[in-house]
């Protein structure tokens, strides 16, 4: 009949049911500007006002929904808003619009052919998020370059401080009459290197910090081989000062790093000596429950409460103090809590304006049982053991190649040092030279490495004598490689007190300490 409605024709129900499974929104509107026709996406993209958008609907009604709707994130009122969508519709193009709720849309506008509008919506978000964690983390990859070299200068910084007091060691020991004095000066020259040593091995591996590479090494030792070297390391600073430096002494047992808890407190004793005018600076320590609490307490000015948040930043100083004159690069204390935050400490600070302030962290008690042992501290007149034997050193670098020659004669040591394999071989080839122990460089001006100079020595001798090689490279690669091939190494600046307990281990105890030696380094060809 011609009155009933005639039935769609398929074809236009299949586009239809196509376009309303697409991924993003479409629109038409007419030439004058009225909705004809929008898919499902669309409707969901803007829920807020779905049940307005029916045919018919102007575009500018549209645009004043949405903007009454409080779905838009837009800093433009909701007239600025409007015009400037009127604007965009009819000039065409694409902008984004961000949503109340976070989320981003693409709106792509254009004009078909008899004048038919089209608007194509895509959800962005996805996008946009990657985008911002890209810039995120770009960010953080400037910040922790910055850090890095604040960390450097900090630590250069740091480096000052034993060298500071080497100095005056030295000059006192130039002028010390009495033989026991100048021994005790001497023994604390030789902790004030150490701890130069340590900090000179946390500079090379302080850009793994910041890129998160450094894995704290958790051991268990005693609190006074720590308590002990920060004495006399800021012992003699404080004298100079006029202050009173005291130390608390405990023997209890903790696990942390050790170098990298001492350099926490060191920032702590050095921020107390620099900012007290007069009084003391005390080192201790206290239980707590399971953990031990280690404060270094002042008498100096004191931290007023709006700022004992803020003295953990970089390069933050608190003003009255930066008027006292004092120096300092507002470094120290955030490289403490970092290194803490490291290790898992909690760090507290209390103080008292005008009275002084007290620095703490807290450090898991451990099992003294399970305890580190430290190096012998061998005197060179017990035993003589070595006396006698002849030892054999490889070093090019001339200055020190004669201290080794002396440390060692000071044991009863036969040394003869050279400085190439060439020397070594005429040494052994025309004057019957026969080493009992080789001690080697690594990296020799010649370009060998000690090494292949020991390997050379060993085919000449005919025998597999005892070496050690001795390197200032740090990279955990070469050392490997270095013990694969059968060698101990040490790494310089060598301690004393470890090349005699290697030396003996070798000499003496070969089958006990000697690492898995491959056949090509251990059996002469």
């Amino acid at each position: 009949m011609s009155g009933e409605p005639r039935p769609a024709p398929p074809m236009l129900d299949q586009l239809q049911a196509g376009l309303d499974a697409i991924d993003y929104g479409l629109a038409l509107w007419t030439a004058d500007g009225r909705l004809a026709w929008c898919n499902v996406k669309f409707r969901e993209l803007f829920h807020g006002i779905a049940a307005c958008l029916v045919p018919g609907l102007s575009h500018d009604e549209f645009l004043d929904r949405l903007a009454r709707s409080n779905e838009l994130a837009t800093e433009l009122t909701p007239a600025e808003w409007i015009a400037r969508g009127v604007v965009e519709f009819e000039r065409g193009g694409i902008s984004e619009q961000m949503l109340s709720d976070g989320r981003f849309y693409e709106i792509s506008r254009s004009v078909a052919a008899g004048g038919l509008r089209v608007i194509v919506v895509h959800d962005i978000t996805p996008l946009k998020r990657g985008e911002r964690a890209l810039r995120q983390a770009r960010e953080l990859a400037d910040a922790a370059d910055r850090t890095k070299s604040r960390f450097l200068r900090a630590a250069n910084h740091d480096l000052r401080q034993p060298l500071a007091t080497l100095k005056i060691l030295i000059y006192n020991c130039m002028t010390a009459e009495d033989d026991r004095h100048r021994q005790d000066l001497l023994h604390a020259m030789d902790i004030s290197v150490a701890i130069m040593e340590d900090l000179l091995g946390a500079l090379l591996n302080i850009g793994q910090l910041d890129a998160g590479k450094i894995v704290p090494r958790i051991t268990t030792f005693q609190v006074a081989r720590l308590l002990e070297r920060l004495e006399v390391e800021f012992s003699h600073q404080a004298a100079e000062k006029g202050l009173s430096f005291g130390v608390v002494h405990s023997h209890v047992a903790i696990s942390s790093d050790r170098a990298l808890l001492e350099r926490v407190i060191s920032n702590f004793v050095a921020n107390a000596i620099r900012y007290t005018e007069v009084g003391r600076v005390l080192l201790g320590c206290r239980r707590v429950g399971d953990s031990l609490r280690i404060e270094v307490w002042d008498t100096g000015p004191g931290i007023a409460a709006d700022h004992r948040e803020r003295i953990f930043e970089e390069f933050y100083q608190v003003h009255d103090i930066r008027r006292r004159g004092q120096k300092g690069l507002g470094l120290g204390l955030n490289i403490a809590k970092r290194l803490a935050t490291l290790l898992g400490h909690p760090v507290d600070v209390r103080s008292w304006p005008g009275r002084g302030s007290m620095f703490a962290i807290t450090v898991p008690l451990g099992d003294v049982w399970h305890s580190e042992i430290g190096e012998p501290e061998i005197s060179e007149m017990i035993g003589g053991e070595f006396v006698g034997i002849n030892v054999l050193v490889v070093e090019d670098d001339d200055i020190l190649r004669q201290a080794v020659k002396e440390l060692l004669e000071r044991w009863g040591i036969a040394v003869h040092a050279v400085h190439d394999l060439e020397q070594a071989e005429a040494l052994i080839r025309d004057h019957g030279f026969v080493p009992r122990l080789v001690v080697c460089d690594y990296r020799l001006r010649s370009g060998m490495h000690g090494t292949d100079v020991v390997l050379g020595i060993r085919n000449l001798l005919g025998q597999a004598v005892p070496s050690i090689i001795v390197t200032a490279d740090t990279d955990p690669k070469l050392i490997a490689q270095i013990k694969e091939r059968g060698f101990p190494v040490l790494i310089k600046p060598v301690s004393p007190p470890r090349l005699r307990v290697l030396m003996h281990n070798l000499v003496y105890e070969p089958e006990a300490d000697r690492p898995a030696t491959p056949a090509a380094a251990a059996t002469p060809a």
